[in-house]
């Protein structure tokens, strides 16, 4: 049976360090024997189809492994399947549908994040901006935008997740890829 994924790529083509082309990377992905190689803008977004019996987290280290070997530098990934990324979105606490794409964010996590994390955040202190935890994800509320965001600092302080992979993604690019990753009817 052929699943789709999303491949999620963290920290790259951000202020001209850790490039990775679009157009290579949809090379690469089709060099390791994935079907239906797309990519969804720059931030690195693919989609892909294999058929394969593997794991997420396999896919995930194996396209990591064919970076590092391609480009020269490692960088983290994950991978999500579209049932998964459809619940992250119907999940979400915050009224999706009345707000901007840029106002909502998702924080993918490479495993599971409990609250404990996050307690010595004083959350009143950023109102309105709030957050949720989710399965493996954190839905943030930044009404003014991540670039204006306190709480959006605050949650993504590299000092919460030395042992887990966090990338996030606007709304706009949680949506997309839902659609991206569904099922052909």
């Amino acid at each position: 049976m052929t699943t789709t994924y999303a491949l999620l790529l963290r920290g790259i083509n951000v202020s001209g360090r850790d490039k990775v082309p679009m157009a290579e990377l949809r090379s690469l992905l089709e060099g390791l024997g994935h079907d239906g190689v797309r990519t969804y803008l720059q931030s690195g977004n693919a989609v892909f189809a294999t058929d394969r019996e593997t794991t997420e987290d396999e896919l995930a280290a194996e396209v990591e492994d064919a970076i590092e070997k391609h480009f020269g530098f490692r960088v983290a990934c994950l991978v999500r399947g579209h049932d998964y990324l459809a619940a992250v979105e119907a999940g979400c606490p915050f009224p999706a549908a009345e707000l901007e794409g840029k106002q909502l964010h998702a924080l993918y996590f490479s495993g599971p994040v409990t609250a404990e994390r996050f307690a010595a955040l004083d959350q009143e202190a950023f109102l309105p901006e709030a957050f949720a935890l989710g399965d493996r994800v954190l839905y943030l509320y930044a009404p003014n935008g991540l670039g204006q965001s306190k709480l959006g600092e605050a949650v993504s302080r590299p000092s919460l997740y030395k042992d887990v992979t966090v990338t996030g993604r606007n709304w706009n690019t949680v949506r997309k890829l839902v659609e991206m990753t569904a099922p052909e009817s």
